[in-house]
C-alpha cells in the first residue's frame, strides 16, 4: 500500500490535531465556566426582580391606604414628589436589569425557559412603548 507521509509528517499532524483539541477542550471548559456564572447572575436578577415586586406592591399598598394611624398625613405635594423619586428609582433598576439581560442574551447565555423568553419579550416592548410615548 501507499504512504499516507512520513513519520515525521505523521508526528505532525497527530501534534496539530492534539493541540486542536486541547483548544477544543479548553473553549469548552471556558464556555461552561461562562454559562455557570451567567445562570448565577440569573438566579441573583430573579430574587432581586422577585423583591422588587414585593416592595412595588407594598409601596402601592401603602399609597393607596394612605399613611397608618401613628403618622401623620403626609402634605400632598410632599408625598407626590417622594413618588415620584421613588418611581424614577425603581424604572432605572428596571431599565438596567433589562439593558443586563440584552447583554447576556447576545453573549449566548444560557436557554432560558419559554415562560421567561416571554416575560422578557413582554419587558423588552413595555420598555419600547415607554420609549416611543415619551
Amino acid at each position: 500500500g501507499e504512504s499516507r507521509g512520513s513519520p515525521q509528517q505523521l508526528a505532525e499532524r497527530y501534534a496539530d490535531l492534539a493541540a486542536s483539541h486541547s483548544e477544543a477542550l479548553r473553549q469548552r471548559e471556558e464556555r461552561e465556566w461562562h454559562n455557570a456564572r451567567l445562570r448565577q447572575e440569573n438566579a441573583r436578577l430573579r430574587l432581586e426582580n422577585r423583591r422588587l415586586r414585593r416592595e412595588n406592591r407594598c409601596l402601592f399598598r401603602q399609597a393607596l391606604l394612605g399613611p397608618g394611624p401613628d403618622k401623620p398625613p403626609a402634605e400632598p405635594g410632599e408625598e407626590a414628589e417622594a413618588l415620584r423619586a421613588q418611581l424614577g428609582r425603581l424604572q432605572e433598576k428596571h431599565r438596567r436589569a433589562l439593558r443586563h439581560l440584552r447583554r447576556c442574551r447576545a453573549a449566548g447565555g444560557p436557554e432560558a425557559s419559554a415562560a421567561e423568553e416571554g416575560e422578557l419579550e413582554e419587558l423588552l416592548l413595555e420598555e419600547e412603548e415607554q420609549q416611543l410615548d415619551k
